[in-house]
């Protein structure tokens, strides 16, 4: 069974940086992050496909967030920029067992193998 361990979150005021990072115990195919704030559903905030390194991201951080991950280390990593309060939530890290031929996209709905533990991030105003 993969584990997937993420890091990286605390606290930051508005307009801030955090990165968050993701290692995967082993092999994994398309990556990404989801998060949940407090009394809300969990969201979907980017992935990255295995491979070509494609990149997918929410339109509430398109332009401050980039994904990027390490093939060689099965990890990912979350560089967030220009955070808002409304960032606030844990993060959790995503990961499938098997290589997908459907769009990248679609990693948003689909059903993932494996989940990590969730980090927080906090941004203050």
């Amino acid at each position: 069974q993969v584990q997937l361990v993420e890091s990286g979150g605390g606290l930051v005021q508005a307009g801030g940086s955090l990165r968050l990072s993701c290692a995967a115990s082993g092999r994994t195919y398309d990556m990404g992050w989801f998060r949940q704030a407090q009394g809300k559903e969990r969201e979907f905030v980017a992935a990255v496909r295995w491979g070509l390194g494609s990149t997918n991201y929410a339109d509430s951080v398109k332009g401050r967030f980039t994904i990027s991950r390490d093939n060689v280390r099965n990890s990912v990593a979350l560089q967030m920029n220009n955070l808002k309060p409304e960032d606030t939530a844990v993060y959790y890290c995503a990961a499938d067992n098997s290589q997908r031929v459907s769009a990248l996209e679609g990693f948003r709905t689909r059903k993932h193998d494996y989940w990590g533990q969730g980090t927080q991030v906090t941004v203050s105003s």
